[in-house]
């Protein structure tokens, strides 16, 4: 993260080195204005680019995290997690318009704890999921995450089996789920909701897995392929379904949105 200094002299791009001021990356959506590179991005900056003006509605918005195992320092870390991010938890959850077509939202934020998934980010993903079935609208959903919170043990791994059990319901329902892979994505969150929607798109470049690469090879005994784990790769081998670049994510969300509502209609 720059700090305001920095951000006065503006920012270099660490692919291709160029130099642009803050305004000229806010204008490109938080990317670099050259090569494109996606640079991490906050919930509320998405909704203004997503969502039809106005339309964003958060609920389940006052649900904080315990310290259920007690773990040291557990709630002035959250504390200072809020105090940088001006959320409650790594998760906000919404109904909004995209193009006029009614969706339930749910954005992850890597600055919250490296967007890690604890009981309340599992909870809120799954009363957006129930929602999501109940009303009929799709779920969209952009993850980032360095996986399950330790800070909550046993209490964050079963967030695993809760949102995989409640995507389920959405699936009998009829419901669709997209999900947008940003960077990074790892951990039990890719090994859960993450990757069990309908239609699984990425950002450019995000680094998507679930263990580290030294991990894997040292499980394997194998070397592992040059950027492997980056979202291109991974949809080269199917298990992302597109690429979209930021710019394009509001026009391919509108079209997606659209074909389940002339498919809903004609149920």
């Amino acid at each position: 993260m720059a700090n305001s200094n920095e951000e006065a002299a503006g920012r270099d791009c660490p692919r291709c080195g160029k130099r642009y001021d803050v305004a000229e990356i806010a204008a490109a959506l938080n990317t670099c204005p050259s090569c494109g590179l996606h640079y991490r991005m906050e919930p509320a900056e998405r909704v203004e680019y997503l969502c039809d003006k106005g339309t964003f509605a958060e609920f389940s918005g006052d649900l904080r995290s315990l310290n259920p195992i007690e773990f040291s320092a557990y709630e002035e870390k959250l504390s200072e997690a809020s105090a940088k991010t001006g959320m409650k938890d790594a998760v906000i959850t919404g109904c909004c318009e995209i193009h006029g077509k009614p969706a339930i939202l749910a954005l992850m934020s890597f600055s919250f704890m490296g967007g890690s998934m604890g009981s309340v980010v599992g909870e809120k993903i799954c009363r957006a999921m129930l929602k999501s079935a109940q009303d009929g609208l799709p779920l969209i959903l952009y993850a980032t995450s360095g996986g399950a919170r330790m800070q909550e043990g046993i209490f964050s791994l079963m967030q695993m089996a809760k949102t995989a059990s409640v995507a389920a319901e959405m699936d009998r329902a009829g419901v669709p789920f997209f999900t947008v892979l940003c960077d990074p994505t790892t951990g039990g969150v890719t090994a859960s909701f993450a990757t069990l929607a309908d239609i699984i798109i990425a950002e450019p470049g995000a680094l998507i897995g679930f263990a580290g690469p030294r991990v894997i090879e040292g499980t394997i005994h194998a070397k592992l392929p040059e950027g492997f784990q980056r979202a291109e790769f991974q949809r080269d081998k199917g298990f992302v379904d597109l690429i979209a670049a930021r710019k394009d994510q509001k026009r391919a969300l509108s079209a997606l949105l659209e074909l389940h509502h002339r498919n809903f209609k004609d149920l």
